[in-house]
């Protein structure tokens, strides 16, 4: 394998291959000046089961490989630790109270994230010896307590020192861990000091609901931990035989960088890629759809392609949409907002109703079957609400905050019909 030309320590990136319960290395990333290289291993490359790690991006070939867009291959960075991981390693490493992540470089972060990380990869010090990092397992109380601590810039004790190597390796900006419960593994998410109104139990709220309107969502339960709600992710990347799925985010798929899908990320370009690229196009893209509307209803404006992600078959080189996830209700007290990703070929974000089925043609959808969608999730959320409110054990005050300020915002039906209201009792 190429060794480092800058005399910085290489990172070997391993991989477990379909139906495989272990790892093998396939390569290694080094450092050039502002961007991260990647080079397959010649041991990789002569393996008969050898799977590129994503196409186009990193073709299974000898010589070293630049990343098309941004600094790192965007599969890599999808495996690498997030601004919460980043938080976590960097209060390890530099001390309580550091809020500077540019002080580690991408290598380090890697290398100082715990192994259970998301998707199929993992990053090693060696190309010979596999040893995976994360520490014993912890309970969720030792992690809400260690999540507690880092978000105040409070030393862990050596009891928790390794425990949040446990969420040290998932993406997101919010606290949270991954954990064990049998066979399943899961996701923790932690409610926060900061939080405005209850953000935990909305994110509860809203995966319910999906599931309720018809959409492909993650298992999620709701329970409590030294007086903080925790939200629990069943994840899809994992099998209980030890297997793991390879991933890609959306915006790996769309080729972007991070500061590009600023203003260039766009469902009506993942609709191109799906037609193109994925299985099952024609009910992806009403899946699709569908999931678009459900933003809009709930006022999810945090849809931002990291959270949207395929599973990648290196075999028959397809995606597959995965479940959704990280779907959350956001306040507003203003009028007409904004999604992160554009609906429409013009770049139109706007979250009304009215504008998506104008613009469902893009996803194979007549103006007729847009409606009807729209309609039956306006009913199942209704039908509903109050029920999976209970289950959120949200307060009466809570739901009324919600109701309106997020969720059925009378913005998103100008144009549409008049605005409909969630029934209060």
């Amino acid at each position: 394998m190429a060794r480092p030309r800058n005399g910085s320590r290489p990172v070997y990136v391993w991989t477990w291959l379909p139906g495989a319960t272990e790892p093998v290395v396939a390569g290694v990333l080094v450092e050039a000046g502002d961007i991260v290289a990647f080079t397959y291993g010649q041991s990789y490359l002569r393996r008969e089961d050898a799977l590129p790690l994503y196409l186009p991006e990193l073709p299974l070939q000898a010589g070293t490989q630049t990343p098309q867009a941004g600094p790192i291959a965007g599969v890599i960075d999808d495996a690498a630790p997030d601004a919460w991981g980043m938080r976590v390693i960097l209060a390890k490493l530099v001390g309580r109270g550091a809020d500077d992540v540019t002080q580690l470089s991408r290598l380090t972060y890697l290398l100082q994230s715990g192994s259970d990380r998301i998707g199929n990869l993992d990053f090693q010090g060696s190309a010979e010896t596999y040893v995976p990092r994360g520490g014993e397992p912890a309970t969720l109380d030792q992690l809400v307590r260690a999540a507690q601590l880092i978000e105040e810039g409070q030393p862990l004790p050596p009891e928790l020192d390794q425990a949040l190597m446990h969420g040290s390796s998932i993406g997101g900006a919010r606290p949270k861990a991954t954990l064990a419960d049998g066979k399943r593994s899961l996701i923790a998410k932690f409610s926060s000091a900061t939080d405005s109104y209850p953000v935990v139990r909305g994110e509860f709220l809203a995966m319910a609901l999906a599931r309720k309107a018809g959409l492909n969502v993650a298992n999620v339960d709701l329970t409590q931990s030294m007086g903080r709600q925790v939200l629990l992710v069943e994840r899809f990347d994992r099998s209980g035989d030890g297997t793991r799925r390879a991933m890609v985010s959306a915006l790996t798929v769309l080729s972007l960088s991070e500061t590009a899908a600023l203003f260039a990320s766009s469902y009506a370009l993942l609709a191109d890629e799906i037609r193109r690229r994925f299985t099952d196009s024609k009910e992806t893209l009403r899946e699709l759809f569908e999931r678009i509307v459900f933003n809009v209803l709930i006022g999810n404006t945090d849809d931002h392609p990291r959270n949207h992600s395929a599973f990648w078959d290196g075999a028959s080189e397809q995606l597959t949409l995965t479940p959704a996830y990280d779907l959350t209700p956001i306040l507003r007290r203003t009028g007409e907002a904004s999604q992160l990703m554009a609906i429409g070929r013009d770049g139109w974000r706007s979250s009304l109703l009215a504008g998506c089925i104008e613009r469902s043609g893009i996803y194979h959808l007549r103006e007729e079957e847009a409606r009807e969608i729209v309609d039956r999730q306006i009913a199942a959320i209704t039908k509903n609400w109050l029920d999976i409110c209970e289950q959120a054990e949200l307060s009466t005050n809570d739901r009324r905050v919600l109701a309106g300020a997020a969720v059925f915002n009378p913005s998103v039906f100008t144009g549409y019909g008049d605005p409909v209201s969630l029934p209060d009792r």
